[in-house]
């Protein structure tokens, strides 16, 4: 039998950021990884450098049943804070687009600097360690396979669904509903999109090919690149437009965005399908643009006829048959039901002394590194509660 102030369940970016912040109240915490080390997918976010925050964060690019649910602890810890915890290490680090952080060198970084804060701390980590029972008396029993670990506070931090072959499970959720929390139904977030059949077959061979676009689903509109696949679409744009998009509706996308995509069109001597290929070459790729037009060709090249194309590029309407998936998602949205814990220190109101933070809970980002600064913003107010 172990006994601690806290343990932390889940060595990924909120886990051991809480763990650090209690750890510097003088608190006796354990944290237990089941994975083989800490911080597995802070390893491989960013293309392996860790798009570890955004400049521009505010509560308007997070998702959840409650929008109002994650700006207690996103005022409190924000951008610069962590900012400020990266080059207290000398982590070089750079923009790349939209307020996007990434380290210049490698993710490896950022795991280093949080596991050097956790042993500054006096924080203990064991990794491998697979928890199968949680309860709860007098205080937290947690038993893993080898040891039993008991505290007054109990902090999950087990992360989503997303990437089961990394090492996720729904075990944090199956605890919020051993102590009777709701759950908002979990669903892929930030996934790629696949084509139904037909559609499948028009543009699959299109792999590859990227243009910038303005996908919406829904009443939220992404403008940013947007790729295809060979089962369906993906790139910045559609990923954005995915955690709003719901099964059975269209999605729309602007082909054109800010342009007057039929002028060129409207001023040739002589109006034509390789006149009007021409023109869609000048903003989309080559490919894109003939195998557009083959499948929405001009009813005639009226004026009338050019107004309907010129709408057409700016709402082009897929019917996705689905997405990719949890394997293919980079977050889950949905989560355990914030309605069931405190915005400013994530205990639940419930069960006095349990704490969810991070992907675990109904609080979605958009892509780039906004998911990150939710990790650290639950984290450090799970923290400095405890």
């Amino acid at each position: 039998m172990h006994n601690f102030d806290v343990i932390v369940l889940g060595g990924g970016a909120a886990g051991l950021l809480c763990a650090i912040e209690a750890g510097k109240r003088g608190r006796r915490v354990m944290l237990l990884e089941r994975a083989e080390k800490i911080g597995k997918k802070i390893l491989i976010s960013g293309g392996g450098r860790c798009n570890f925050t955004n400049l521009h964060t505010q509560p308007k690019h997070f998702l959840s049943e409650n929008p109002h649910f994650a700006k207690s602890a996103l005022a409190r810890y924000t951008p610069a804070d962590f900012i400020a915890l990266v080059e207290k290490h000398g982590i070089s680090y750079h923009e790349k687009t939209l307020g996007q952080l990434f380290c210049d060198r490698s993710a490896t970084d950022i795991t280093t600097m949080l596991e050097s804060e956790c042993h500054a701390a006096n924080v203990k980590i064991v990794v491998n360690e697979n928890v199968r029972e949680v309860r709860r008396d007098t205080a937290f029993a947690v038993r893993s396979d080898a040891s039993e670990y008991r505290a007054p506070a109990l902090v999950v931090a087990t992360g989503g669904i997303s990437i089961p072959k990394m090492g996720a499970t729904a075990f944090g959720y199956d605890l919020a509903r051993q102590f009777g929390l709701n759950i908002v139904k979990t669903r892929p977030a930030l996934v790629p999109l696949v084509f139904h059949p037909a559609d499948r077959k028009r543009y699959s061979d299109l792999a590859g090919v990227s243009t910038e676009v303005i996908a919406s689903a829904g009443k939220s509109a992404f403008r940013e690149k947007m790729l295809f696949t060979h089962r369906g679409l993906s790139g910045p744009a559609i990923l954005q437009a995915s955690s709003y998009w719901k099964e059975g509706e269209a999605l729309q996308i602007d082909l054109a965005p800010g342009r007057d995509a039929t002028q060129k069109i409207r001023e040739a001597g002589t109006r034509t399908t390789a006149v009007a290929e021409k023109a869609l070459h000048g903003f989309l790729p080559q490919r894109l643009a003939e195998r557009w037009l083959k499948y929405n060709p001009p009813k005639a090249w009226t004026n009338l006829a050019l107004d309907a194309l010129e709408r057409e590029l700016h709402a082009w309407t897929i019917r996705p048959a689905g997405t990719e998936g949890f394997e293919k998602a980079e977050v889950t949205a949905g989560g355990v039901d914030t309605a069931e814990l405190s915005s400013k220190t994530m205990e639940a109101r419930k069960v006095p002394g349990l704490f969810f933070i991070g992907e675990v809970v109904d609080v979605t980002g958009h892509l780039g590194g906004f998911n990150f600064q939710w990790a650290w913003a639950s984290a450090s107010a799970a923290g400095r509660a405890l």
